[in-house]
Order: C-alpha cells, then sequence, then structure tokens
C-alpha cells in the first residue's frame, strides 16, 4: 500500500513539473504583447477555455478529497491563465476586450456556476463526484481533440511552423503521467481523457518527423498584380532613359551630324539675328 502510494505521489509530482512548464509556454507570446502594446491578432479562447478546465479540476479535486496534487497545479493554473488574460484584456483593441470580456461570462461565470449549482446540492455525495467527474472528462477530450486543427493544417500546408516540437513532447510527456497517476488512483476520470492526449502527443511528433525539412511553398502572387508592377517598371525605365537622352543632347547645341546638323545650326542662327533685329 505504501509503495502505491508512493507511485502516486511519483506520477503526481512529474505531471505537475510538466504541466506547469507546459503553463509558462505562451510567456514569450505575452512578452511580444507586452513590448508592442497590441494583442497582435492572438486569440484569448484558449486561455478563458484552460481557466474554465482548471476550475472544474480544483472542484473535483476538493470533492475527491485525496487529489492533491489536482489542486496545486490546477491552482497554479488558475493563476497564470488569469495573469494571461488581464493582460490580454489591457493591450487588446475595444472589440477584443469585449469578446474576451463575454467570453468570461460565458464560461468561467454562467457555466461554472451552472455546473456548481447543478451538483454542489446534490444530496449523495458519490452521485456528485461522478456526475462532476464524467463532466470534467467529457470537457478534457474536447480540449484534448482541440490539436486536431492543427494537425490538419500540418498536413494541409505541409509545415511544421505552427507546431512546436518542444511542446508536443511536454504534452506528450504530462498525458503520461497524469495517465498513470489517474490508473494507481483507480479514477478513469482522470486517466482516460490522457489516453487520448497520448495519442494525439504521437501523431503530432510524428508530423513533426515527416514534415521539419519539407520546402515551404512559394505564395504565388496575382498575375494581374504582377503585369500592373511590369508596367510601372518599365513606364519608370522609359522615363530615365528618355531624361538621360534629353540632358545628354541639350548642352551640345553645336553638334553636327552630318550636312543636316550644320543647316539646322544656321537655320537657328538666323532666326536669333532676325529677332535681335526686331
Amino acid at each position: 500500500m505504501a509503495l502505491h502510494l508512493s507511485w502516486v505521489f511519483v506520477f503526481g509530482i512529474l505531471g505537475n513539473v510538466v504541466s506547469f512548464m507546459v503553463s509558462l509556454s505562451p510567456l514569450p507570446t505575452f512578452y511580444q504583447i507586452y513590448k508592442k502594446k497590441t494583442s497582435e491578432g492572438f486569440q484569448s479562447l484558449p486561455y478563458v477555455v484552460s481557466l474554465f478546465s482548471a476550475m472544474l479540476w480544483i472542484y473535483y479535486a476538493l470533492l475527491k478529497k485525496d487529489a492533491m496534487l489536482l489542486i496545486t497545479i490546477n491552482t497554479f493554473c488558475c493563476f497564470i491563465q488569469s495573469f494571461y488574460i488581464v493582460t490580454y484584456i489591457y493591450y487588446g483593441r475595444k472589440k477584443e476586450k469585449l469578446e474576451t470580456v463575454k467570453l468570461m461570462l460565458l464560461f468561467n461565470i454562467f457555466g461554472f456556476g451552472l455546473v456548481f449549482f447543478s451538483t454542489y446540492f446534490l444530496h449523495n455525495p458519490m452521485t456528485r463526484l461522478h456526475i462532476l467527474g464524467y463532466i470534467c472528462m467529457g470537457f478534457s477530450l474536447s480540449v484534448f481533440a482541440a490539436p486536431l486543427a492543427i494537425v490538419r493544417k500540418v498536413m494541409k500546408t505541409k509545415s511544421v511552423e505552427f507546431m512546436p516540437f518542444t511542446l508536443s513532447v511536454f504534452l506528450t510527456v504530462g498525458a503520461v503521467m497524469w495517465f498513470f497517476y489517474g490508473l494507481l488512483l483507480k479514477d478513469m476520470n482522470i486517466a482516460v481523457p490522457n489516453v487520448l492526449g497520448f495519442i494525439f502527443g504521437i501523431l503530432q511528433m510524428i508530423l513533426y518527423a515527416i514534415y521539419k525539412n519539407h520546402p515551404k511553398k512559394m505564395v504565388v502572387e496575382d498575375p494581374k498584380l504582377q503585369l500592373s508592377d511590369q508596367h510601372i517598371v518599365d513606364v519608370i525605365k522609359l522615363e530615365s532613359v528618355v531624361s538621360s537622352d534629353v540632358n545628354t543632347t541639350a548642352p551640345q547645341p553645336y553638334e553636327s551630324r552630318g550636312r543636316g546638323g550644320v543647316e539646322a545650326q544656321n537655320t537657328k542662327e538666323k532666326t536669333s539675328d532676325a529677332s535681335q533685329k526686331v
């Protein structure tokens, strides 16, 4: 029994460490937002959803009473996700601020309030725990399925630009740690979602290995724009050539090019003398 609990503790600590590092991974993004004083078009939805998930798991762990390591990591997640959201709201444009506030009201106020009041006052504690566990498991499965959009984008563009390998590794390792933590606690609500997380993590690393050296696609410009640009360049070249010819010939009034050049010069001189006499 003591050995069993020690392994639960080991996997829980390792899960905390890995999840801690994953939670800090958006820091470079928010440092750029701080430097540029703009949200740069980033979306706040992932951070609002992560905060909602952490709140659900804290509520579940408090009811379960033997999952302290779930409380520690999700408390930190609540803090760091709140920091990200506040930073986003502070530097975001007015429209982005309003959207973020709406998402917060939808998920973190209305959503969590609905879950809390629909489960907390149930008379049977085990029924309450089971229902809440199913809610947490269902939501975690949907969160783990979110990388499917990234996987589809990688397969379509044949580029791993938007799928950092290090983050995929940490997510996979974290899924393994939390799977064994839930398995040793005999809590399938914790273990089952991490099976899906492990599968998607492996899939992302396989795709990274396939496409990491794939040449990037060249962006093909609109032929009409290319034609228009070419015309502009040709006109500029023509103007420069004409200007060059004019500047070259203008300072040389006495240049003669055969008999026609001499006659033209004599005619010009006669015309000048006539104008002076008048």
